[in-house]
């Protein structure tokens, strides 16, 4: 599976944004794709910076493009 950092490079190479690694975490989690719960998370029902709607379709397509979905 590709790490953030490569999402966050793909992204930013072919959209012109890095996104940030809570976005990715919170489309994963959207997705139904399995990740380890973050050391700094407070609460599991509450996303502080959940991905923005007009952004969460380029992190898919990250997604797609290193084959975490189908």
């Amino acid at each position: 599976m590709a790490t953030y950092k490569q999402i966050q490079t793909y992204v930013k190479e072919t959209y012109g944004f890095v996104p940030k690694s809570c976005w990715i975490a919170h489309m994963k989690e959207i997705k139904g794709i399995e990740s380890r719960k973050a050391y700094n998370r407070m609460d599991d029902s509450i996303r502080k910076y959940p991905c923005p709607e007009d952004k969460q379709q380029y992190i898919e397509s990250a997604f797609r493009y290193f084959k975490i979905i189908g």
